[in-house]
């Protein structure tokens, strides 16, 4: 899949192990992980199936932002980064056509 970041910021910190380990702390490895199976899925369907994930949409139709869990509390938040959005018949996000993603936050708690 291809990954881009809303920030530069967010971009060099993604790109780097130790600032990853520095910024989230006791979340590192998680995060980790999660950035690598972005990189490894060939679209989100792959993120949907994956346990513990629990890859979400978390506004329908409006920014089409998703989010996949690091922690209890924390997730990754995203969009997909598609003109036009695929979409199936229903309006629904057609999860196996989206291929690249803007990574928009890393590690935060919206609850």
């Amino acid at each position: 899949m291809e990954i881009e970041y809303q920030t530069n910021k967010l971009k060099k910190t993604a790109r780097d192990y130790r600032a990853i380990s520095k910024q989230y702390g006791a979340m590192a490895k998680k995060v980790i992980q999660r950035l690598q199976e972005f990189k490894a899925a060939n679209s989100l369907e792959d993120i949907r199936k994956l346990p513990g994930a629990r890859c979400h949409e978390l506004s329908p139709k409006s920014d089409r932002l998703l989010a996949v869990d690091v922690t209890v509390n924390h997730r990754i938040i995203f969009t997909p980064r598609h003109d036009p959005m695929p979409v199936k018949e229903d309006g629904g996000l057609d999860w196996a056509s989206v291929t690249k993603i803007t990574i928009v936050a890393i590690g935060e708690d919206y609850h």
